[in-house]
Formats: C-alpha cells, structure tokens, sequence
C-alpha cells in the first residue's frame, strides 16, 4: 500500500455555499489528521466542517463542527484523525467569502 502525504484540498468558499474541500479518490482510504480555517477579514465570521458517506448529502450528524465563531484576522486549525473512505466527502461552509480552508492528510492507495 503506498501512502502520500499532502495538502488534501484548499477552497476559498463563496459567502454561504456549502463547497467541497476534498473527496476521496477511488480505491483509497484517507486520513485528514488537519483542516485549517483562516479568517481574511478583520470582521468576524461563522464556519461549518461536515464529512459525508460516498458524497450524499450533508445531513445533521455529517457536521464536525457547526456555526464555529471565527474572530476576525484570526486562524483556527482542528486535529481530527479522522479516516474516510472512496467518494466520501469533506465540505466546508463559511457565513462570509472571507474564509479560506485548506485540509491535510495522507492518502493510501
């Protein structure tokens, strides 16, 4: 099995609009250890983190992290560990275009 550490995704979402940070290749199984939020703006902000099974829909238990507050100018990064597998998804959601999200990880193929 040969694994790849890298930067898994990185989006710049607009203003309310649920994005895909990254989705799980076929034939792979991921471990997204980081996700990094940055707030670009000196007004604060609000994000959301969810992960989603082979890419449905997000649904109330998919969140990681829900309506976070995010002060201005400021970066949050969260150490998850979490595991996912072929086509399932990480999506990120921010209140304002302000927030950028980049996740890191390792992907085994």
């Amino acid at each position: 099995m040969a694994t790849t550490l890298k930067i898994l995704g990185q989006t710049a979402p607009a203003a309310t609009t649920e994005t895909d940070l990254y989705t799980c290749p076929a034939s792979t199984t991921t471990v997204v250890s980081t996700v990094v939020v940055a707030n670009r703006s000196a007004t604060a902000a609000t994000f959301r983190v969810s992960a989603s099974v082979d890419g449905a829909a997000t649904a109330n238990k998919d969140y990681l992290a829900y309506d976070v507050p995010l002060n201005g100018n400021e970066t949050m990064a969260f150490t998850l560990g979490i595991t996912i597998d072929a086509s399932d998804k990480l999506r990120v959601y921010a209140s304002t275009a302000n927030l950028s999200f980049s996740a890191f990880g390792q992907e085994n193929t």
